[in-house]
């Protein structure tokens, strides 16, 4: 027996449990506060610094950067992107 895939797949697997929108979410921030975190790294920025380019305070960029933290507005992520001369893409598919 040669069969390519045996079970279901890890996303039925989440959609069967009931996790898999939240299981997504928390995966998409913590991809974006990677990328941040990265570019902020590239581009030799300081918390601080990021923080006053985005006009906000240390807190709310450590909530942004925080991978667990998904409670960040569109808003917040649009004025990181600008921070760092990058553009937030969003698309729905």
């Amino acid at each position: 027996m040669h069969e390519k895939h045996l079970g279901s797949s890890f996303e039925d697997f989440l959609r069967e449990e009931g996790t898999l929108e939240e299981t997504t979410h928390r995966a998409i921030k913590r991809v974006l506060a990677r990328q941040l975190r990265t570019v902020m790294a590239e581009q030799g920025l300081s918390k601080s610094e990021m923080a006053r380019r985005m006009r906000t305070s240390r807190t709310a960029l450590a909530r942004l950067l925080d991978p667990d933290n998904d409670a960040v507005t569109l808003g917040t992520l649009q004025k990181a992107a600008r921070a760092v001369g990058r553009e937030l893409r969003l698309e729905l598919m």
